[in-house]
């Protein structure tokens, strides 16, 4: 895991020392996603920077990485910046050796480099389609002035770039491009609305001109421009298998994704909430780790004494937790918080610069970025859940008959963010009408759907199945996008990698084309996990109803929330007034910000605070015309 950035300039008219005192400055943007080491390199048109956090081969892997120049000239065949883990990277190296590469280090990225120069050099899809994993990378080819960025299947790791009159400027995050003194601080009226909006749009990364490389897709840079091409995207299987054969294969899928991320050179770990997912993924991973593997889990001061059931979470995490580290025999830590540190503006403004942008998760942020910080103290590599409910359609949206007919992304309808998109909510009201979120949000809706793969098979004809069919498709591609970019900030804020096993294509793939009454046989949610892992887990986990990532209930936090979105409307300066309906915000103040609807109204407060820190801290040009 790591952190990149750096870019192309075809013309190049800057001066070398002024090219390197800026590729610096974008590289140490990124210190805490690579606090290893540090390189760069330069030449005539490229620049490449890099941060590494050693995962595998520690002293062998530094980047960035070149391979020799060819005979007869003293240039890099190809030079290299990675980030992610590629699993499969031992059986490529076999592949490639086996064809008369040899290789000077154990790393996965130089597997990479050499994958690229036997299978890449026409069409660098074939080079990426081969390999199993979270990456994100960028390749120079100096001979034919070419930079191929990278991104994996899932979007996984972050990839950013921004298309400039003369070439490109890229990075894992959009605060090392930003440090770039030509590039503008600027937001428009599409960059609110991509911020707004939560659906992933990969063209829009809020700061205008900025896009995300799409995952599963290679952007090619030469002089000639910029361009997208699609490796890899969601496809109808045509899938056969009966019900039995999917939960064998499943299982399959699921033992061999475990032992394959388990590889690394450094403290290893599993993040336990007790729900289906992390105890399936932590049974799994001990079964494949020599000795007690570590488990970690967050919770809150007072939290399970003093629980309140509501229509979002119906039980509380830390009894189901108890449960299964006994059951494995893990090595667990409960990694326990309070108000006081949720509401420390030094970990809120970290969380902010985590994200790079106001997203208005509150506390989930800052108990996510407090629990992996803890983490890293004991551990470098950590294994979560996340992705499992959208894989395998466990979020109580998809079984909610009116969220599924609404003719929106189902989780804006749904109970946990249902909302009118036509209501401005806190934004003042003219902003909110020449925004028109209604009429954005429909335009990403019809985009969506008609790109969901057409389903086959004897379910064509089945109006539900072809709905069912929609639904997943909109979660795999607009909404988990949203929370790996979360765990991959907050984690890697603070030096701790975090891989996703729920994630391998492979699994994703096979999933997707099973039918939804396979998904859901047993009559319940995630039926296909259940049963592949049942035998893995206490009986009580097997049965528990899906509850979400906690937020604290503590009446202190709420009090404190609402003191210092009143504070900030006492403000003369804030530099979110223009943004804000300051008469909707204070009786937002004074509404109920707990249980299922309230937790929308929670967040729009601390969306307010966060855009209001952000606007500050990031010297943001707001262009509302």
């Amino acid at each position: 895991m790591c952190g990149i950035c750096g870019g192309v300039d075809f013309r190049q008219d800057r001066r070398e020392d002024e090219r390197r005192e800026v590729l610096a400055a974008m590289t140490a943007t990124m210190a805490c996603r690579g606090p290893d080491d540090e390189g760069l390199h330069l030449d005539a048109h490229a620049a490449l920077g890099h941060r590494r956090l050693a995962v595998i081969d520690v002293p062998g892997g530094r980047q960035p990485m070149a391979l020799p120049p060819r005979p007869g000239t003293d240039v890099p065949e190809a030079v290299l910046v990675y980030s992610g883990e590629t699993y499969n990277f031992r059986e490529l190296r076999a592949e490639l050796t086996a064809a008369g590469h040899t290789f000077r280090t154990d790393s996965d990225t130089e597997v990479v480099l050499h994958a690229h120069r036997e299978w890449g050099r026409r069409d660098p899809r074939e080079a990426v389609r081969r390999m199993n994993g979270m990456f994100a990378y960028a390749l120079w080819d100096p001979a034919a002035q070419e930079l191929v960025l990278v991104r994996d299947r899932l979007g996984i790791k972050p990839l950013y770039y921004l298309p400039t009159a003369d070439g490109v400027l890229f990075a894992s995050e959009p605060k090392a491009i930003l440090a770039d003194p030509r590039v503008e601080r600027r937001v428009t009226l599409d960059g609110l609305r991509r911020l707004l909006a939560w659906v992933h749009d990969p063209s829009n990364a809020v700061f205008a001109g900025m896009c995300e490389v799409p995952p599963g897709a290679v952007v090619r840079v030469t002089r000639e421009g910029v361009r997208e091409e699609r490796y890899w995207q969601l496809a109808d299987t045509g899938h056969t298998d009966d019900v039995p054969t999917t939960v064998r294969r499943v299982a399959e899928l699921l033992e061999d994704t475990a032992r394959r991320q388990l590889v690394a050179d450094v403290p290893l770990c599993t993040l336990l909430s007790g729900g289906l997912d992390s105890s399936a993924l932590t049974a799994l991973a001990a079964q494949y780790t020599d000795g007690r593997i570590r488990s970690f889990a967050v919770d809150f001061t007072g939290y399970e004494d003093n629980f309140r059931a509501d229509d979002v979470r119906g039980t509380p995490d830390a009894p189901y937790v108890r449960e299964v580290a006994a059951h494995v025999g893990t090595d667990h830590t409960d990694i326990r918080l309070s108000t006081e540190q949720l509401m420390d503006p030094d970990v809120r403004r970290a969380a902010l610069h985590a994200r790079d942008l106001p997203m208005g998760l509150g506390d989930m942020d800052t108990s996510l970025y407090l629990l992996f910080r803890a983490v890293r103290e004991r551990s470098t590599v950590a294994l979560s859940g996340e992705s499992a409910d959208e894989v395998f359609g466990g979020y109580r949206d998809f079984h909610d008959a009116d969220t599924v007919a609404a003719d929106t992304f189902p989780w804006l309808a749904g109970r946990m963010m249902r909302a009118d998109p036509g209501d401005p909510g806190l934004l003042d009201p003219g902003l909110s009408g020449r925004l028109d979120l209604p009429g954005h949000l429909d335009a990403q809706y019809r985009a969506a759907l008609a790109e969901v793969p057409e389903l086959t098979g004897p379910a064509a004809d089945d109006p539900h199945e072809r709905r069912m069919r929609e639904i997943c498709f909109l979660y795999l591609t607009r909404f988990l996008p949203n929370l790996l970019d979360r765990k991959d900030r907050m984690s890697m804020a603070v030096g701790l990698e975090v891989r996703v096993p729920f994630c391998d294509h492979r699994l994703v793939e096979y999933v997707f084309g099973a039918p939804w009454a396979h998904k859901t046989f047993d009559g319940r949610e995630k039926s296909l996990l259940r049963h592949a892992t049942a035998h893995l887990l206490p009986e009580s986990v097997v049965q528990r109803v899906k509850s979400p990532y906690p937020s604290t209930q503590d009446d202190a936090y709420e009090k404190e929330l609402r003191e210092r979105a009143a504070a900030l409307l006492r403000r003369d300066d804030s530099p979110a007034a223009p943004l804000i309906d300051r008469k909707a915000v204070a009786a937002r103040i004074d509404a109920p910000l707990d249980g299922g609807s309230g937790m929308h109204a929670r967040f729009q407060l601390e969306r307010v605070l966060d855009v209001d820190a952000w606007l500050r801290d990031y010297d943001v040009e707001l262009d509302l015309r």
